[in-house]
């Protein structure tokens, strides 16, 4: 193992040529880097261009005096430890460098040992607060990306990425496939920044339409309109001081952008049935899962708006290339069911997690999350050894392997207050391609019932742990010819 130390970069700032050749003589033989600059100015391009460990300063020099230098230093922010080294013993003056930041004050003729010890301890304490700083900003990414699960090295660089932008104003684009979660990341880039107080506004784009925008958008006055009963703010305003959130933006239509680009450009908005226009500030991140070059070319997409929207694009990696991930994704959405559903701690079997790795994941982390759900639905102990059938196939399918002849379906009267699925729903095709149709369909409907069953009946949670809408679980039972009004039990072997 290399043990080898980094010698500290110490820059020393003074216009005589013999007080530079002496404290870099004494600064080398304390096993340090030396570098030097002979006059301000020379000093903050040195800071600018070199890693700089400690700032032995000069307080008269041609150009910026070290007052200057030390002013400079402070309002950029930079955290490198400055000690300052004058012919000067004036108090006043040597209070007021303390307080812009100074180490430590030092009048020459300086002593070696004094000399020695102050450098010594100004890299000590320089060193823990790098510490100190290093361990703040893993507390802060750990707490903001909290929901984000994973530890591939693809999702680690969006994460830093994301670290980077999250404290600027700069409008951030996250770009990935539907699924992957570009939500979790444009909350937690607003989580990190400086309007995390303020709202964060989620606009889905492709649910505004033409006629609806000017309202939604920007809102509007009683009156203005017919059904107008009382003001609306809009969604821009409503984001005032914090961030708003443009789901979707690809499926925005043109006249909805040119809308939206004037408020990018004028950060002002006009309610409708209005005159006066009023400002609005905020934070601007959007999401997107097309490819816009082509959007672009065809003349579906703006590209003044799209250059104003991607001033840093953020990549996320699809579940398929951070395959590494999807244990760890698919035992915290396991222990995440269990506990929503007060079902005792369930576990994968190793086999499963292999079949998991093997998928190609079309839907990404949202369709691993409602495959889990399924799987955990379909349990025969506390221990999940099978996948749902819906993936079973598509991994045989893959795989060139048979599929498996259809299962005979039986007719059995209810017993009292059940349902009977009716056989027409399932009933058993000749062919290969009808024969794994009706997998996929027999694994639908066992997976509808097993979660109906779980929730007594109620159908909101059993959209949700579906993973659909109220609505298309309610156009499923309509299909299957199951009354949303009983209690579920299949009397049939599938």
């Amino acid at each position: 193992m290399n043990t080898r130390r980094e010698k500290p970069n110490v820059l020393i700032a003074d216009d005589s040529a013999v007080m530079r050749t002496l404290i870099s003589h004494f600064i080398t033989k304390l096993d340090h880097n030396v570098l030097t600059a002979n006059d301000g100015d020379a000093c903050i391009h040195m800071l600018n261009t070199e890693k700089i460990d400690l700032l032995l300063l000069d307080l008269n020099m041609p150009g910026k005096n070290g007052m200057e230098v030390l002013s400079y230093i402070q309002a950029s922010g930079m955290t490198v430890p400055v000690i300052m080294i004058t012919a000067s013993d004036d108090i006043s003056q040597a209070v007021q460098c303390i307080k812009m930041g100074a180490y430590e004050y030092l009048t020459k003729p300086v002593k070696n040992d004094r000399l020695e010890i102050t450098v010594s301890n100004a890299l000590s304490e320089s060193n823990l607060k790098k510490k100190v700083r290093l361990l703040e900003k893993e507390l802060k990414q750990q707490n903001i990306f909290r929901r984000i699960y994973g530890g591939s090295t693809s999702l680690k660089k969006c994460i830093e990425q994301a670290m980077h932008v999250m404290e600027t104003e700069v409008n951030v684009l996250v770009i990935g496939e539907s699924g992957t979660g570009k939500e979790l990341f444009a909350q937690a880039i607003h989580s990190g920044s400086k309007r995390k107080s303020g709202p964060f506004v989620t606009i889905n784009c492709a649910a505004i339409t033409n006629e609806l925008a000017d309202s939604l958008l920007f809102g509007h006055v009683k009156g203005s309109f017919t059904g107008a009963n009382s003001d609306h703010i809009g969604f821009f305003e409503q984001a005032d001081g914090g961030t708003i959130f443009l789901d979707e933006i690809g499926d925005m239509s043109l006249e909805i952008q040119a809308k939206v680009l004037r408020v990018l450009q004028e950060r002002k908005i006009r309610r409708v049935g209005e005159k006066k226009e009023r400002s609005v500030d905020f934070r601007l991140i959007s999401a997107t899962h097309k490819d816009f070059s082509d959007a672009i070319k065809s003349e579906t997409f703006r590209a003044d708006l799209y250059y104003r929207l991607e001033e840093y694009p953020l990549f996320i990696p699809p579940l398929r290339e951070r395959k590494e991930d999807i244990p760890l994704l698919a035992n915290h959405f396991l222990e995440s069911f269990c506990t929503a559903n007060d079902i005792e701690p369930l576990t994968f079997n190793k086999s499963v997690l292999e079949k998991f790795s093997e998928y190609h994941w079309p839907g990404n982390i949202r369709e691993l999350q409602n495959i889990v759900r399924r799987a955990a639905i379909n349990r025969s102990g506390s221990e999940i050894t099978s996948v749902p059938l819906l993936l079973q196939s598509t991994l045989q399918g893959k795989s060139a392997q048979p599929i498996p002849p259809a299962p005979t379906v039986t007719e059995e009267p209810p017993p009292p207050g059940e349902i009977k699925v009716p056989v027409s729903a399932v009933t058993p095709l000749a062919t290969a391609d009808e024969s794994k149709e009706l997998l996929l369909k027999n694994a639908e409907l066992q997976a509808i019932i097993k979660a109906y069953e779980l929730t007594d009946g109620n159908q909101t949670r059993t959209a949700e742990i579906l993973g659909i809408s109220r609505s298309s679980l309610y156009r499923k039972l309509k299909k299957y010819g199951i009354e949303k009004n009983l209690s579920l039990s299949v009397t049939k072997s599938l």
